[in-house]
């Protein structure tokens, strides 16, 4: 927030990571193991929290093999109502998803998970009316590669203003890869996100939430600590502005370790960056990972969800609450 008195003002979200509270616990107690990639959303006519997040193992030991969507009441203590494997998607991995409430009171979960007949990450949409509904055979793909004139599309972050759906996502643009670059370099390993040429955040919209136009490049990396790599997480709007925050990574070695820095926007489709020297949020342990935020305000308090690296190196999800 800020200290308006003194005409200091600040986007970042005011507590520290270190003290937030233990969600979900990973699926093991080493490097590699993973409980993340989330998205939260708060449905006030019943009162409960939402969170979606997969699970990952290590590679070789089956990667982002399940995601699950989890209820809470109180936005801390969630019990698990729905599950899906990377076998109903056709998958090789999950990553992030996004999990909206639609305006006709339905819920939709935009996911991403990398195909496994061409080794593209795509996003596809699931629609039911309560999360614990989702079919993994009704998805269907709303935005690929080709729609972005990139490698693939993951991640995606949904935000819907006056209606309207704000998709972001982080994509492999072609203008990041250089024209020698081979097939086997970009998709071998199965994610061209993890190779030196990084991503970058891109947007598209739509007046459905089913049929987007793509609209470009939003946040681009950096020339610091996000060089690499720029991901939009989430989206709060303080008005007249919406601060946004993203992951970011700066070398391959940091890759999937990604910290956490903020934007801010007037419009979400012209971004500025306010922490182009350093993060503004990391964790104090082992690689200092901490990304995919989101936030979700609940009456006069936001609660900010994040994946977070341990001392074991393991990755947890988090809760810090602020007014």
């Amino acid at each position: 927030m800020g200290d308006e008195a003194k005409k200091w003002f600040s986007a970042a979200p005011a507590f520290d990571p270190a003290d937030g509270t233990t969600v979900i616990e990973p699926p093991g107690t080493v490097t590699g193991y993973w409980a993340g990639a989330l998205s939260a959303v708060y449905d006030d006519s019943a009162g409960e929290f939402y969170l979606y997040y997969r699970v990952r193992r290590p590679i070789g030991k089956g990667r982002g093999w399940q995601c699950h969507i989890a209820r809470s009441t109180d936005g801390l203590h969630f019990s698990t109502v729905w599950t899906a494997t990377k076998e109903q998607f056709g998958s090789e991995s999950f990553e992030g998803g996004a999990l909206v409430r639609a305006p006709d009171g339905g819920f939709r979960l935009y996911a991403s998970y990398l195909d496994a007949t061409d080794r593209r990450w795509k996003i596809a949409l699931l629609e039911a009316a309560t999360p614990g509904e989702f079919d993994p055979e009704s998805r269907r793909v709303v935005l690929s590669g080709e729609d972005a004139d990139s490698e693939g599309v993951k991640d995606p972050c949904v935000a819907i203003v006056d209606g309207r759906y704000h998709m972001f996502v982080n994509y492999a643009p072609r203008w990041l890869i250089p024209p020698g670059a081979t097939e086997e370099e970009l998709h071998d390993a199965g994610n061209v996100f993890a190779t030196k040429y990084g991503g970058s955040s891109g947007l598209a919209t739509s007046a459905d939430g089913v049929h987007f136009e793509w609209k470009g490049d939003v946040l681009r990396p950096g020339g610091h600590w996000d060089r690499l790599l720029t991901r939009v997480d989430t989206v709060v709007h303080r008005p007249p502005l919406f601060a946004v925050f993203y992951s970011g990574r700066g070398r391959v070695e940091e890759t999937y370790e990604d910290r956490t820095g903020i934007a801010v926007s007037l419009d979400l489709e012209v971004l500025h960056k306010i922490s182009d020297e350093r993060p503004v949020l990391a964790s104090p342990h082992s690689s200092g990972a901490l990304r995919y935020m989101d936030a979700v305000p609940v009456g006069n308090e936001i609660f900010y969800y994040y994946e977070y690296a341990r001392p074991d190196g393991a990755h947890e999800i988090r809760l810090s609450k602020t007014p």
